[in-house]
């Protein structure tokens, strides 16, 4: 696949079947994050690879983080909000490492950066023919979670990237003009 073509036609899969990515598919998605935009070259990022039994665990903080914000939730509801991460085989967490009062590259920058890492990585997933899907949600805001995955006092939950096979036919790319988005300036 050509660039253009990548860039073009990358879509978003919410169907994902097994089996997870490979080592090497991994090695090339977190190859293509460290290529991401980085103003003095910080690597202001980091990812949490999570699959298997590791999935069951996400499930429960986000159990525990619904629970946490209405003690009168409904069971059934606690247990979709289990079942959520199993809706992937494998999901990486992108965190933001924030390294606040740099005279040059504040914070702002740092989040940013991290968020062009987790592009890259979508990218680099649909260029290898995997399927993938980036949430965030409550579940990406929630300090339950953020300390549950053992966040820390300067780091930022980015989003989720859930990865796995195509599980289904890609939805169809809603048509824009470009124009329709950009000003101009001469």
């Amino acid at each position: 696949m050509d660039a253009m073509t990548l860039l073009h036609e990358r879509r978003s899969m919410g169907k994902l079947a097994g089996p997870a990515p490979s080592a090497e598919q991994l090695d090339a998605i977190y190859r293509a994050a460290l290529r991401a935009p980085d103003h003095k070259e910080m690597t202001p990022y980091r990812f949490i690879e999570i699959s298997g039994e590791g999935l069951d665990r996400l499930g429960e903080l986000f159990a525990r983080s619904d629970y946490q914000a209405n003690p009168h939730i409904d069971d059934g509801s606690l247990d979709a909000a289990r079942k959520k991460p199993r809706r992937a085989p494998m999901i990486i967490a992108v965190i933001a490492r924030i390294t606040p009062d740099l005279p040059k590259v504040p914070p702002v920058e740092q989040i940013i950066s991290a968020g062009c890492a987790a592009h890259a990585m979508l990218y680099a997933a649909f260029a290898q023919g995997l399927g993938a899907m980036w949430r965030t949600g409550t579940y990406a805001h929630d300090r339950t979670v953020w300390r549950g995955l053992g966040l820390g006092e300067q780091e930022e939950l980015i989003g989720y990237l859930y990865l796995g096979q195509p599980g289904g036919r890609y939805p169809d790319a809603p048509a824009r003009n470009p124009a329709d988005f950009v000003e101009r300036w001469s």
